[in-house]
């Protein structure tokens, strides 16, 4: 673990100040630590987790499934023709044979391809893969079976990937986030770009490592007629990654500014329909400056990771500062 990259706990020990508080890091990581507020009471956090939200809440919100059965639920438009499988040996476990991988195979038929899967629990994007066909989709769900017991297999929605964070009552950021990518200089193969931008990556203390070989990387490259080694020309911007996540080299777009002010009021009241006071809310949408109109819920975070757009300029570090000022402005308010 590299305490450089994470960025939460000295944000907050540096605007502390600003409100009377004091915050204080464990030595060793610098990722859990205690805040104290003007009137001697503490408050905790760890990596990203704040004392906002309610743990079961909290938990739903972790658990992809469980996450769209509620928002289902509650009448939010969520990622069609979602379901679970499991690995083999869960699946016979629950004496569920229909949703191993088998099964995972007959559902993507059903729906036809290209079509989306994920680990139900994961975060940042890993295993999260665009797949086109049944040997995609076995390597896929392999390599999410090798840290997650559960897998979704879902819809593919061409659109554009936004996330909102939310605190009580306004929309805090909101940012439009893309996929890995490189531009061509018309000499260097794509694996000379990716270990620049790699470098690009450290130099700006953010933490994400591009995993060269990933067998997501090479299928995006081969529906593109490329491989590692070829060269782009001059110009040329090419997507590795399907996913849109900045854990994954992914960038960002700010419109905390543009967002109209449907999106808002929709992203408000779904975090509070689902019992939380701080979230990431990800959507695809056409348009986000425009009035609402047709969307979809790709997930909800409760505990909203901000370390690779705080990375991505100054622009978004004073945007992540400020909403982390009014994060402990809300837990002075609640330990009062």
């Amino acid at each position: 673990m590299n305490k450089e990259f994470l960025a939460m706990g000295g944000i907050l020990k540096k605007i502390a100040p600003r409100i009377g508080a004091e915050v204080y890091l464990e030595p060793q990581w610098h990722v859990a630590g205690q805040i104290t507020f003007k009137n001697g009471k503490h408050s905790y956090f760890r990596y990203n987790t704040l004392d906002l939200n309610s743990v079961g809440a909290a938990d739903i919100a972790k658990d992809k499934d469980y996450a769209y059965h509620f928002m289902q639920k509650l009448g939010y438009p969520i990622i069609p023709e979602s379901k679970t499988f499991f690995k083999s040996r869960l699946a016979e476990v629950l004496k569920k044979p229909k949703q191993s991988l088998d099964g995972a195979y007959a559902h993507a038929k059903k729906l036809g391809w290209p079509l989306i899967i994920k680990p139900n629990s994961g975060s940042q994007g890993e295993g999260v893969a665009l797949v086109y066909n049944k040997k995609e989709l076995e390597q896929g769900l392999k390599e999410i079976f090798k840290k997650d017991k559960i897998a979704l297999v879902q819809k593919y929605i061409k659109s554009n990937d936004y996330r909102l964070v939310v605190l009580d009552n306004q929309v805090i950021s909101a940012y439009q986030r893309l996929p890995l990518s490189v531009v061509g200089d018309g000499k260097a193969t794509i694996t000379k770009l990716l270990k620049a931008k790699q470098k690009e990556f450290s130099q700006q203390r953010r933490d994400t490592t591009i995993k060269i070989d990933d067998q997501r990387i090479s299928n995006r490259l081969k529906r593109q007629n490329l491989n590692l080694e070829s060269i782009l020309a001059k110009g040329q911007k090419i997507y590795l990654l399907d996913n849109t996540n900045l854990s994954t080299g992914g960038d960002a777009i700010d419109f905390s500014n543009s967002i109209h002010p449907s999106y808002k009021k929709m992203a408000i009241k779904l975090t509070k329909d689902m019992g939380l006071r701080f979230c990431g809310v990800d959507i695809l949408t056409d348009d986000i400056t425009k009035a609402i109109n047709k969307y979809w819920i790709i997930e909800i975070n409760a505990a909203p990771g901000l370390d690779h757009y705080f990375r991505a300029g100054q622009k978004q570090a004073k945007i992540v500062e400020n909403l982390y000022l009014q994060v402990l402005k809300s837990l002075e308010k609640r330990n009062n």
